[in-house]
């Protein structure tokens, strides 16, 4: 699948209308799915151009790097046109999807310590101050909300973004993670906690 990177790396408002037919003109996710999995490429490119801005932004909250995201979203999706045979439709293709790669993100956070950028998470951005004291208090807070996103493990930063930024289920957290429902409580519980104290500073 060579233009996977290309399908990820989505053009902006310059792209030719007509390069993903509106949904109400083309075949639904479900027999767009089927046809993939006989090897009908062109049916998944349709996917992968559909599904790829919120699955982007999805790996981006997570990772807190675009061109990580970009990059673990290609490699979710390659994963997911080798096992499109496999898929068993007991959900969509874009559950199946968000599943594939908050599991691939997470790899990439449990194989080297997180860099967070607070570009991912913009309600943290700090307010504007004039007194020179406030700016310099706003923005030692932020690195302490820098350190605090770092320091949260793979699990509890995947289960905080996936619970208070994508507002899912603990259910559906669960299914995605791996773990159960009482242990994401736990690991949403427990990051919340760490960056509340983070956010003190400037409240």
């Amino acid at each position: 699948m060579s233009g996977v990177r290309r399908q990820i790396a989505y053009p902006g408002p310059g792209r030719a209308p007509d390069a993903t037919p509106p949904r109400e003109s083309r075949p639904d996710d479900g027999l767009l799915t089927v046809r993939a999995a006989e090897g009908d490429e062109e049916a998944f490119a349709v996917l992968v151009r559909e599904h790829a801005p919120a699955l982007v932004a999805l790996a981006t909250r997570l990772l807190g790097d675009r061109t990580e995201a970009e990059d673990a979203v290609q490699d979710a999706f390659i994963s997911a046109w080798r096992r499109l045979p496999e898929f068993r439709r007991h959900s969509s293709f874009g559950t199946w999807m968000y599943r594939i790669v908050t599991n691939r993100c997470l790899n990439v956070l449990r194989a080297r310590r997180p860099v967070t950028s607070l570009e991912a998470a913009g309600e943290f951005a700090a307010p504007e101050y004039d007194s020179p004291e406030r700016i310099t208090e706003a923005r030692d807070a932020i690195h302490g909300m820098r350190r605090a996103l770092g320091d949260l493990s793979a699990e509890q930063r995947a289960c905080w973004v996936l619970r208070e930024l994508d507002g899912h289920s603990y259910e559906f957290i669960a299914e995605t993670v791996g773990i159960s429902q009482e242990a994401v409580r736990a690991r949403v519980f427990r990051a919340r906690r760490c960056l509340t104290r983070a956010l003190g500073a400037w409240r």
